[in-house]
This record gives C-alpha cells, structure tokens and sequence, in this order.
C-alpha cells in the first residue's frame, strides 16, 4: 500500500535526496519551557510538577546555562514512603533540605532545533529517556518528550489514513 502523507504549511520540512524528507526538532519541541535554578530544592520541582503538570523541569545554573533536568520520576524516587512513620512536618523536611542537585540528573542528553525528528525519536529511544532539552550553543530553546513524538506520529498516521481514504 502506498501512503501519501500532506504536511501542515506550520511544519518545517526540508526535501532530502530520493525523496525522503526530514522533520525539524524545532518544529515538535516545547519552546516555553518552565525551569528551575540548580540552587533550588525539591520541594520546588514537586511544587512546580503539580503546578504546572510538566513531568521535565530543566535545571539552569545562575549564567542561564543547561545543567540538569529533573523528572516526576526522579521526585518521587527521592520522596519518603507515606508508609514510614513520620510526622508531616518532617516528610515536608526531606522536600525542604534536599537540593534539587541530588535529584536531577546531571549533563543531560541534548539535541539541538535543527536536527532531525528521527534522531530524537533514536535518541529518546536508544538511551531510554523520556525528554530531550533543546539546546541552541549553550541557551536551551526547547524541549522535546516521547508525548510530543507521539503526538508526531499520532498526525502523520491520521494526514496517511486521510490520503488513502482509510478510516480509523
């Protein structure tokens, strides 16, 4: 079967040799992406998480500089069992005095906004991680998470049914 796919004018694509063609990480990423400061603690990404509902929270040092990410994951892997016997003032403590750098996972993978979706889709699925900061030289840009290529590819499959005719 061959399947013609049509491309939103919104979407950056560039024509590549034998008829390929090559998605644009920028054209997928997050581009407001909150943050916090490698100063911070993880009282202050749990925070943030619940907040925002962002499951990736980047860590800029104070030059704006990409140092870290932490992950809801990461968060609830540091938090105290609801099972120990503890008081709630001191289950808010461990949020309180633990510094978010004990948390995040440091130097994290990157990929720069021209590079090409499929090698984020590798790279995501390769290293089996689950987010992707987008960085432009050392000023992050973006982000860009399994949700959004799957959102990728949740349209490339819908733009193909709709060519051919196929009904979900």
């Amino acid at each position: 079967m061959v399947c013609w796919l049509r491309f939103s004018q919104s979407r950056r694509i560039m024509g590549q040799p034998g008829g390929s063609i090559v998605l644009e990480v920028s054209a997928y990423m997050t581009r407001n992406v909150t943050t916090l400061r490698n100063d911070s603690h993880l009282l202050d990404a749990a925070l943030l998480i619940r907040r925002t509902g962002k499951r990736h929270v980047p860590i800029l040092d104070e030059s704006g500089k990409l140092v870290g990410i932490i992950s809801d994951r990461d968060v609830s892997r540091l938090s105290p069992s609801m099972l120990a016997n503890m008081t709630p003032e001191d289950y808010n403590r461990v949020f309180e005095a633990t510094p978010i750098t004990a948390a995040m996972t440091k130097n994290p993978i990157t990929i720069a906004p021209d590079s090409p979706v499929r090698d984020a889709v590798n790279i995501l699925y390769s290293k089996r991680v689950s987010a992707l900061p987008v960085v432009d030289g050392d000023h992050l840009v973006g982000i860009v998470t399994i949700s959004d290529m799957l959102g990728l590819l949740n349209q490339l499959l819908a733009d193909g049914e709709s060519a051919t005719g196929a009904t979900p």
